[in-house]
């Protein structure tokens, strides 16, 4: 966890290729520029042919251990997407459980929180309350606390400006919770809105840098310009899935 964390460096722009499976995992553990290793939980999902929202606790503790396996195979951090952190609204026992169990069984040194709920309303994710989303950062944190991970790493999402909001919203929350104990914060962008260079700079000085964006392969800022600017964690999230998916290749192949 010491070593993961000290990678989250602004202006160094740690690049996480994430991973959905074991044979995704190691080819991207063989990589010489590979520092540790991060699964999407989108993508997961969709290896098991469900949407992201229907990806259960159940389901990712089945899809782990061979990928945790990798992890401790090339000696590489493992970051875990948990997405909401399986609990509900007030819950934080039931939360610190859960992360426990992903610290203890999977050797996870950090975890992406989700600040939008996992259940659906009326067929939409909606957003947590501020003072919840703070109070499951703090709960993480004093989770792995507890197990003795005091460096574990909460790449926090601020979901208001993915669901329609302002992204001085998603500021506001990212910079909250780096104040509870997480190490980055990750505005994630609207897929359909332009990642404008102005907006980039913005976050990264709002944050210090301790801010995760995500890399749009095929188009957009290259991940050597996103370090110009400051920006301390890079990830792609399901489109090493998607890539994979698009080339037909199987996990048996």
């Amino acid at each position: 966890a010491t070593a993961f964390k000290a990678l989250h460096i602004p202006g160094t722009s740690l690049l996480l290729a994430n991973i959905y499976s074991p044979l995704s995992a190691r080819t991207v553990a063989s990589l010489p520029r590979c520092k540790a290793l991060a699964t999407a939980s989108y993508a997961l999902a969709q290896s098991l042919n469900k949407p992201d929202e229907a990806l259960t606790l159940s389901d990712q503790l089945s899809l782990l251990p061979p990928i945790a396996a990798v992890a401790t195979e090339f000696n590489l951090p493992l970051t875990l997407d948990i997405q909401d952190g399986y609990a509900s609204a007030g819950d934080y026992e039931t939360l610190k459980r859960t992360v426990k169990r992903f610290i203890t069984e999977f050797g996870a040194v950090g975890v992406n929180l989700e600040d939008s709920w996992h259940e659906q309303e009326g067929g939409e994710e909606t957003m947590m309350d501020e003072e919840e989303a703070v109070k499951r950062v703090q709960t993480v944190m004093e989770a792995a606390r507890e197990l003795g991970v005091d460096d574990f790493v909460v790449n926090a999402r601020a979901d208001t400006f993915l669901k329609g909001g302002r992204l001085e919203e998603s500021i506001r929350r990212a910079r909250r919770y780096l104040g509870a104990g997480a190490t980055v914060g990750f505005i994630f962008w609207p897929r359909s809105a332009e990642m404008r260079r102005e907006d980039v700079r913005r976050v990264s000085e709002e944050l210090g840098g301790m801010v995760n964006l995500g890399l749009r392969l095929g188009g957009g800022i290259a991940v050597g310009e996103l370090a110009g600017m400051g920006v301390a964690r890079v990830s792609v999230g399901p489109q090493v899935y998607f890539a994979v998916a698009a080339a037909g290749v199987e996990d048996g192949d």
